[in-house]
């Protein structure tokens, strides 16, 4: 198994990757601080005093503005691979009274900035419901259906994926280099293959001159960084036997 294309869109705009909001018929884009809620809502973190604030500010009487998020993935690694960029876009509204206070939680849960202490002073925030979701990658772009990008999760992995990489290649590097040799049939010759990304579903292993790239699965999907610590050990540690299967 891999990532569905709604759960890529959905672990891109989560929040941990930096985000542009588009707005329509205004100057931008606009740099902005964004997390999703649990039911995939954008949540974006404004200062009353900025140029977005004042492009996401109604006209004739309206309460809501048309809006694209827009965020690019960022490589973990070295010759990691990219998600590619996802685009969100729904019609932004400001939040006021117990609903402001309410998603001031849920951004804490993705982003805990003490900056939300100030919303409804210094900041403000504003939502919107993904009424289109698109998903580009290798030149080619993908619409994705609302409701399968609703329901989809964010992967638990990808906000520790760059440090779990890092954990992999510098503490047990040469015990897992053996392991994905043998896995892929690979002599002692040549570079050792590599991990060069992880999600929930498995590991992404680079290898060969030509920088060939394979999954390996996991035997079910991981549930965190605690999975797959649990899942890695025994291929980490002495007599281990392999619980993955390509």
């Amino acid at each position: 198994m891999r990532p569905s294309p709604a759960e890529t869109v959905r672990t891109l705009v989560a929040g941990r990757l930096p985000g542009l909001v588009h707005v329509a018929h205004r100057p931008g884009p606009h740099h902005a601080r964004h997390v999703t809620d649990p039911d995939g809502r954008v949540l974006l973190l404004v200062p009353v005093v900025s140029d977005l604030a004042a492009a996401l500010r109604p006209v004739d009487g309206g309460c809501e503005v048309a809006a694209v998020l827009d965020v690019l993935d960022l490589p973990p690694a070295a010759g990691a691979p990219t998600l590619g960029r996802a685009w969100v876009s729904g019609w932004a509204r400001q939040l006021h009274g117990a609903e402001a206070r309410a998603a001031a939680v849920d951004f804490a849960a993705v982003d805990p900035t003490g900056d939300l202490l100030d919303v409804g002073t210094r900041f403000r925030l504003y939502r919107f419901e993904v009424a289109e979701a698109r998903w580009e990658r290798a030149g080619s772009v993908r619409r994705i259906d609302p409701e399968a990008y609703a329901e989809a999760e964010p992967d638990p992995l990808h906000p520790v994926e760059a440090a779990l990489l890092a954990d992999l290649a510098d503490q047990h590097g040469e015990r897992l280099s053996a392991y994905l040799r043998r896995q892929l049939g690979l002599g002692e010759a040549g570079a050792a293959p590599r991990v060069v990304r992880v999600d929930r579903y498995g590991l992404l292993v680079a290898y060969g001159r030509r920088g060939r790239r394979v999954r390996l699965a996991f035997p079910q999907p991981l549930a965190g960084s605690g999975d797959l610590a649990r899942v890695l050990h025994p291929v980490l540690c002495p007599g281990g036997r392999a619980h993955h299967h390509a």
